[in-house]
């Protein structure tokens, strides 16, 4: 063998070393930053709510991020009564006729259904919209059992009936009549 050939297979030995050090190292950056769990700090959230079947409501409820917990802001116009049920469900689907497919209560901690004031009760369970003469119903309060990041993409419910707070699984609260999807929103005010 020449010293030419040899010095030739060096290089091509070098050369595909370099290249397999430089596409494995890649490879390895790529993981880590998968590997890592990124995702964006979130601070807000909103859902637009929209009549289910016959009912004739609509709103908007917005979540946002505080040192207290999340503060929970909802306007539902077109309700009748004094109390209706307000929930965040399990999946953001609104399509079934009856908001069925909306799934039950958000409860990723396995806890019974109870009032938005206890620690240990269904994350979706936010209580009850007080409605007022104009048939609005209003809710304003800081949640401290909501996790932003894990109410994105799921659905909020608002129930024909009062939410008694204590019934299982899900406080009694009648009929599915307002559903809609939470969802990231703008940081400007």
């Amino acid at each position: 063998m020449t010293l030419h050939n040899t010095s030739t297979r060096l290089f091509c030995l070098s050369s595909f070393t370099l290249a397999f050090v430089i596409i494995a190292s890649g490879c390895t950056q790529k993981e880590n930053v998968q590997n890592m769990g990124y995702a964006p700090l979130l601070t807000k959230a909103v859902a637009i709510i929209n009549p289910i079947n016959d009912s004739n409501i609509s709103g908007v409820a917005y979540f946002e991020q505080t040192e207290n917990g999340v503060q929970v802001v909802a306007e539902v116009y077109g309700l009748t009564g004094e109390k209706h049920g307000f929930h965040i469900h399990t999946f953001g689907d609104c399509t079934a006729i009856d908001g069925t497919s909306a799934g039950g209560h958000f409860n990723p901690y396995g806890f019974e259904h109870g009032s938005p004031q206890s620690l240990d009760r269904h994350m979706g369970a936010m209580g009850n919209l007080e409605v007022n003469e104009d048939g609005v119903g209003l809710r304003y309060y800081i949640d401290k059992v909501i996790v932003l990041n894990e109410i994105i993409g799921r659905g909020i419910i608002v129930h024909g009936g009062e939410d008694d707070l204590i019934s299982q699984p899900s406080g009694a609260s009648g009929p599915r009549v307002g559903c809609g999807v939470i969802g990231i929103t703008t940081e400007t005010e």
